[in-house]
């Protein structure tokens, strides 16, 4: 079965579902994504109960539009990557510190253990920052942020 062909659905109980061509019904489905910063929209795999690949997507564009609309639905709720947006504050020069940050989800505070917390993706200006909690924040260019964050950001790389 072909990515264009799909029958992507939810269950009564909000489940990803997907039957297959013969009849095959896969219920409980988990949508992995196998290069999730480097390539969001390609190497899909969706996952059954039993941790096995059920289905592989090679790209997300190959998806009828309603399937993908459940899939962006499933990747928003497992993959909560808010975006920095500007740097408030920090409370120390060095780390151990605490950052009060504003995101695309609002304002918050993370907490950065190590210099190594924050990781360069693709390029010198795309970052990832992981929190103490495991919550992982994006600059998508660290450039494009204002000049007081830009300077809050330099004492740490």
């Amino acid at each position: 079965m072909s990515a264009e062909n799909m029958k992507l659905s939810r269950n009564a109980h909000g489940r990803l579902c997907l039957t297959l061509s013969d009849g095959t019904l896969h219920e409980g489905l988990i949508p992995v994504r196998a290069f999730p910063i480097a390539a969001p929209e390609e190497s899909i795999s969706l996952v059954g109960r039993d941790g096995k690949e059920v289905f592989w997507i090679d790209q997300l564009s190959d998806v009828p539009t309603a399937a993908r609309q459940l899939l962006q639905e499933e990747f928003a709720v497992r993959e909560f990557v808010p975006e920095v947006q500007r740097i408030e504050a920090i409370d120390a020069i060095s780390v151990p510190s605490v950052w009060t940050v504003q995101t695309d989800r609002g304002l918050t505070h993370l907490a950065l253990k190590a210099e190594e917390d924050i990781r360069k993706l693709d390029g010198r200006h795309d970052l990832l920052i992981t929190s103490r909690d495991g919550v992982q924040y994006r600059i998508r260019d660290s450039r494009a942020l204002d000049r007081q964050s830009q300077k809050f950001l330099e004492l740490f790389l």
